[in-house]
C-alpha cells in the first residue's frame, strides 16, 4: 500500500483547483481522528480520506463516474476496503452501498468539511472557539454551504456518534494545522 506522501502525490497530479485539494487534506484529518476514536487505523481511513476525490477533476461533470474511475486509478496502490470506502462515498451514483464504518465514516466525514470550511469564513475568528452548537444552527439554515449534504452528515449516527459528538471532532480535527 502507498503511504501518505505517494498519496498525495497522486492527488496533486490529477490537478485540483485548490479548494479541492484542502477538502482532501481536511477529509484526511476527519477521517484520521474518526479512526483514532473508533481504535481503528488512522493510515487507512486517513488515505480513504485523501484519496476519496482523486477522481474529481475529471469526474465532475459525469458524477455517476465519480468514484468508479478512483477505482480504477487506485487499483493495486491502496487496499480494497480502501476502494470500496471511496466508491461507496458517492453511493448516489454508483450504487454501491457503504457497508463499513470506514465507508460511512468518510461519506459523513467528507461531507462535514463543507460545513465547517463555511462556518469559518463567516466567522471573524475562524476556526477558533468553533462549537458544535453553532455548527447544528448552521445546519438548519438551507441557504447557508447549501451545497452540503446534511443527512450524509448526519449518518454520523450510523457509526454511533451523536452529531455534536460528530462536529465536535471534526471542529478538532481541521483546527490542526
Amino acid at each position: 500500500m502507498i503511504d501518505r506522501k505517494i498519496a498525495y502525490d497522486l492527488v496533486s497530479a490529477q490537478h485540483p483547483e485548490q479548494n479541492m485539494l484542502q477538502h482532501a487534506i481536511d477529509s484526511e484529518r476527519v477521517m484520521r481522528a474518526l479512526a483514532a476514536h473508533f481504535g481503528e487505523d488512522a493510515d487507512v481511513w486517513g488515505l480513504a480520506g485523501l484519496l476519496h476525490d482523486i477522481d474529481y477533476p475529471m469526474t465532475k461533470n459525469s458524477p455517476e463516474k465519480h468514484g468508479v474511475l478512483a477505482a480504477e486509478l487506485l487499483a493495486g496502490k491502496v487496499t480494497d476496503d480502501i476502494i470500496y470506502a471511496i466508491q461507496a462515498h458517492n453511493t448516489e451514483c454508483t450504487g454501491v452501498e457503504p457497508k463499513s464504518m470506514m465507508d460511512l465514516a468518510l461519506r459523513a466525514g467528507e461531507s462535514v468539511t463543507g460545513l465547517v470550511t463555511a462556518a469559518a469564513l463567516v466567522r471573524p475568528t475562524g476556526m477558533e472557539g468553533m462549537q458544535a452548537s453553532s455548527l447544528k444552527k448552521k445546519m438548519k439554515d438551507k441557504s447557508f454551504a447549501a451545497s452540503v449534504d446534511r443527512e450524509r452528515i448526519k449518518e454520523c449516527e450510523r457509526i454511533g456518534l451523536a452529531l455534536d459528538q460528530f462536529l465536535t471532532l471534526a471542529i478538532g480535527a481541521m483546527s490542526e494545522k
